[in-house]
Parts: C-alpha cells; sequence; structure tokens
C-alpha cells in the first residue's frame, strides 16, 4: 500500500497539471474568440483603438528602431567575417536582408514590444482587477472584454506588421553602414542583392509572423491582467507582480515556440 501510495502520488500530480494546462488553454482560446468577435461589434472603438495603436505602435517605434538598427550593424560584421572566409562577401545584403526579413524582424520586434507594451497591458489591466475596476464595468453591463481586450487585439494587428517592416528597413540600413562605409563593400553590390535576393513571399512570410505574434502577445498578457485574482500567488500587489511576470515569459516562449512552427509551414 505504501508503494502504491509513493507511486500514485507524483501521476496523481501530473494528472492535475495536464488537466490545468488544458483548463488554460481552452479559457485563453475562449477569451480570444471573444475578444475577436467584439472588435466588428457595434458600435466600434475608433477612439480607444487609436489610443492603443498609439500606445503599442507609435511607443514603441523608438526601441524597435533602436534594435533594428544595433542587429542590422552585428549581422553586418558577424556576415562579413563569415563569408569573406569563402571569398562570397559580395553576398552580405543577401545574408543581411533575409535574415531580418524572414527570421529576426518578426520575432525581435514581438519580444521587444512584449517587454515594452505587453507588461503594462498585464500589469493595467491586473490593477483593474484587484482594484474592482473591472466588477464594476460588470455591474454597468459594460462588456468588459469588449472594452478593455479587444481594441488592443485590434491594434496589435495592425501596429506589428508596420513596426517589424520599420525593424527590417532600418536593419538592412544597419548592416550597410557595417559592411559598406565601415567594411568597403561596393554599396551597389550590397543593395542589388537586397533587391535580387529578396521576394514577396519573403516580406509576406514576415508579415505573417507578425500578425500571429501581435495576437499571441496581446491574448496573453491580456489574458493574465485579466484573470489576476485568480492566481495561486494571491489576490493584490503580489499577484499583479506575478501576472505582469507570467505574461511576459510566456509571451516570449510562445513566440519562439509560434515563430518554428510558422516557419516550418512557410518554407
Amino acid at each position: 500500500m505504501e508503494r502504491l501510495a509513493i507511486i500514485q502520488i507524483p501521476v496523481q500530480k501530473l494528472g492535475n497539471d495536464v488537466l490545468f494546462f488544458v483548463r488554460e488553454l481552452g479559457r485563453i482560446a475562449l477569451f480570444f474568440a471573444k475578444g475577436t468577435l467584439h472588435i466588428f461589434s457595434y458600435p466600434f472603438q475608433f477612439r480607444k483603438l487609436l489610443e492603443q495603436i498609439y500606445f503599442i505602435g507609435m511607443k514603441s517605434v523608438v526601441v524597435v528602431a533602436l534594435t533594428g538598427a544595433f542587429t542590422g550593424m552585428v549581422l553586418g560584421f558577424q556576415g562579413y567575417y563569415t563569408l569573406v572566409k569563402f571569398g562570397s562577401e559580395g553576398l552580405l545584403g543577401t545574408l543581411v536582408s533575409l535574415t531580418l526579413i524572414r527570421e529576426l524582424g518578426p520575432v525581435l520586434t514581438a519580444i521587444m514590444v512584449t517587454g515594452r507594451a505587453g507588461s503594462a497591458m498585464a500589469a493595467e489591466l491586473g490593477i483593474m482587477r484587484i482594484s474592482e475596476q473591472i466588477d464594476a464595468l460588470e455591474t454597468m453591463d459594460i462588456n468588459s472584454i469588449r472594452f478593455l481586450y479587444s481594441p488592443r487585439l485590434a491594434a496589435a494587428l495592425f501596429s506589428f506588421p508596420l513596426l517589424t517592416a520599420l525593424f527590417d528597413t532600418v536593419g538592412i540600413i544597419g548592416g550597410y553602414l557595417t559592411g559598406c562605409v565601415l567594411l568597403g563593400i561596393n554599396s551597389g553590390l550590397y543593395f542589388y542583392r537586397t533587391e535580387f535576393s529578396v521576394h514577396m513571399t519573403d516580406i509576406n512570410g514576415g508579415f505573417i509572423k507578425a500578425l500571429v505574434f501581435g495576437a499571441v502577445v496581446v491574448t496573453i498578457c491580456c489574458f493574465q491582467g485579466y484573470y489576476t485574482h485568480t492566481r495561486k500567488e494571491g489576490f493584490g500587489a503580489k499577484g499583479v507582480g506575478s501576472a505582469t511576470t507570467s505574461a511576459v515569459v510566456i509571451s516570449c516562449v510562445l513566440i519562439l515556440a509560434t515563430d518554428y512552427v510558422l516557419t516550418s509551414f512557410l518554407m
């Protein structure tokens, strides 16, 4: 009996963890479905949509541009010293542009926006939950998911592809500064290789990733903040802090996991 109990306890814990994971996936899916439907419900929330586009998009321009510039410059250095070993330094434009457009642009943009805007959304909704502002909305017969989540989701779907395009453009310029201005590669060859190598399928694939990442980041961050009161850590400031941390960590992990899945289908 004792041996049976020793075996039964970890198996039971594993089963509880699996059931909890499945329940959370279901709650997130329902949360996303409700928020998506409410984007198109009347009356449209144009004012809140513009506010969230400004918050998620415009306020992230500087950090995305800086990240893109230094990423492109590093790729220029690393790519040059790798290609020069094979006498192929003329392909630097191809290396920098395709690496940014296909992979690093969407991924790093999503991660940077998660750290800047996603954490703020999780904390804001968490504070609204513990201060009973969300309960007040429901008391006034205002759909809280429609009011709090749907504008953020729509704004992210609008902003993430544009921020990704900015990241890619600045990154390619950063690669030019490193490869052509500092290391002496012919600038005409650099941009010719960039133009020759990049096709619309590459650009479309990057934008598809940006859209998916935008939905993932906003859904996870808003979900964590919205359901702060259900966390094991407790109700209050500790719960908000834990929800914010979980939102950023889970979003970053899902960005990388989703990137792998999308790359498998888009290649």
